[in-house]
């Protein structure tokens, strides 16, 4: 009988060694992420994946797997952790060794599997690891499955039973690269900045955009698990920095980074600004319209206002509607939809046929960037971003709040401009024109102008968003008022990036 996990254990100790360690709010909305050594120890990975097993069995799914690891320095062994777990609770095992979690979700498919367990902590620092899963492709877990596994995990309801096995499928990521890969070249020669961040992505993307016909600047794309320059998330500004110098440098015409295991892609133009992910969002969404009549696009909470008042895309009759947060929620939501594609403005991009299979994958967003400009002759990055109608928004900040606290913060916050609202007070000098409270709260005022506080799903942090279509001034005047409501929590940390 394998022991119920406890929830701390001291390292370099006899019991650390012999029992299992797993910290309950490693169990996240809809993947799983711990401090490896200090929230979770190997026989707490052992645990998960025996877990990870009864669940699928419970949910009725055929207990066959793909599973994969990104590039940190104890990632492999993470996985071969819970291989073990998952072959004791009788699952077939498909391994396709170092992987990009959407090269997990491809085999997925191409393998005919229907169960998926990626070993990833993201972009998260090192010293974090986690696993991304799902039962029915192309979705992954939700609050309801993360739920279910949390509490056979800490309660050690395993059903374990003779029957598992693994299958090692060898160069695997050859098959993932000539899918990617099997179409037209693009007409247009492009000088792209391909910047990895010395993650994950750095051992594929480089050829991928080669293979489609780009000119191709390479920037930390060797593999190195101590991240020596920056944390590989083209969310943050460093990455995005070292971006537009080599754009600026190399004159490229397009700067595109990936994060730490590949299912995100940031922008930076030929000027070297970066694009938020939301406004490459309404650019591509342009785009696909113009060829895909009456499209349907999802997007979530953090987005700009433009996916709803852009003129070009009422004109072309495309239909957005807004969605959580999280990249679980919104590809089940664009799968449900079947809308044409899903934005978030973390950059995770969800496209549906013809473009893609659902899921999220950094180098599918990077091509069809590609392909966008491809479609614009005469136009560089810059153009198309200015054809936007102008909006004023802020980067993601994330200032910390621990797991403990933070989803009651946010209720507190929550609550605090529903007060607001009843009574009539302004917000950043104006009254409230709406309130979403879908996903944290989205507190708009009568001018347009927005700002967004939300509790993180993976990392102990709040998110915070703001923007104005009016100015960068009524942008500043919303990240005050939201300013001063955190400020009231002394659980809240300080922001790590300024607007």
């Amino acid at each position: 009988m394998f022991p119920k996990p406890k929830p701390l254990l001291v390292p370099n100790t006899y019991a650390y060694e012999s029992e299992p360690m797993v910290k309950a709010t490693g169990f996240r909305e809809y993947d799983a992420r711990w401090l490896f050594g200090k929230e979770i120890n190997l026989m707490g990975v052992q645990a998960l994946g025996m877990g990870l097993g009864a669940l699928i069995a419970e949910l009725g799914q055929k207990q066959e797997i793909v599973t994969g690891h990104d590039f940190r320095g104890y990632s492999a062994s993470i996985k071969y952790a819970l291989m073990t777990g998952l072959m004791a609770a009788g699952c077939k095992v498909h391994d396709i060794g170092l992987a990009v979690t959407p090269m997990a979700y491809f085999a997925q498919f191409d393998l005919d599997v229907p169960c998926v367990a990626m070993v990833t902590a993201s972009h998260n620092d090192n010293g974090w690891t986690g696993v991304k899963m799902g039962a029915n492709k192309p979705l992954t877990f939700g609050p309801d499955e993360m739920t279910r596994l949390k509490e056979i995990v800490l309660n050690a309801e395993f059903k374990n039973k003779a029957g598992g096995s693994y299958h090692f499928h060898e160069n695997y990521p050859a098959r993932y690269i000539a899918d990617l890969t099997s179409r037209p070249k693009l007409k247009r020669k492009l000088k792209v900045v391909v910047a990895c961040g010395n993650g994950t992505a750095g051992a594929f993307a480089p050829q991928v955009m080669e293979a489609i016909g780009c000119e191709v600047i390479p920037l930390d794309t060797e593999l190195d698990h101590t991240f020596p320059k920056y944390n590989p998330n083209p969310e943050d500004m460093e990455m995005l920095h070292a971006i537009r110098d080599a754009v600026l440098e190399h004159k490229a015409d397009v700067g595109l980074g990936f994060d730490g295991d590949g299912d995100r892609c940031g922008v930076v133009d030929n000027t070297g600004e970066e694009i938020f992910a939301d406004k490459v969002g309404v650019m591509l969404a342009r785009d696909m319209s113009a060829v895909h009549k009456n499209a349907e696009f999802v997007v979530d909470v953090k987005s700009t206002g433009l996916f709803i008042t852009d003129p070009v895309l009422q004109q072309q009759n495309a239909k957005t509607t807004y969605w959580k947060t999280g990249h679980s929620y919104m590809k089940r939501r664009t799968h449900e939809l079947n809308a044409l594609a899903g934005f978030e403005k973390s950059g995770h991009f969800f496209f549906n046929a013809p473009v893609g299979r659902g899921y999220d994958d950094g180098l599918v967003s990077a091509i069809a960037i590609c392909e966008m400009m491809d479609r614009a002759p005469g136009k560089t990055m810059a153009d198309l971003k200015d054809a936007l109608p102008k909006t004023w928004s802020s980067p993601t900040m994330s200032p910390h709040c621990d797991d403990e606290t933070k989803y009651g913060v946010v209720d507190a916050v929550v609550k605090h401009f529903e007060a607001a609202q009843k009574k009539g007070d302004n917000v950043a000098g104006q009254p409230i024109r709406d309130l979403v409270t879908v996903n944290g709260v989205r507190v708009t005022c009568e001018d347009g102008s927005w700002g967004l506080v939300r509790a993180s799903s993976n990392k102990p942090e709040l998110v915070v968003v703001v923007e104005s279509p009016v100015s960068k001034q009524r942008m500043h005047d919303m990240f005050d008022a939201i300013n001063v409501v955190l400020k009231s929590h002394p659980e809240v940390g300080a922001y790590n990036q300024t607007i």
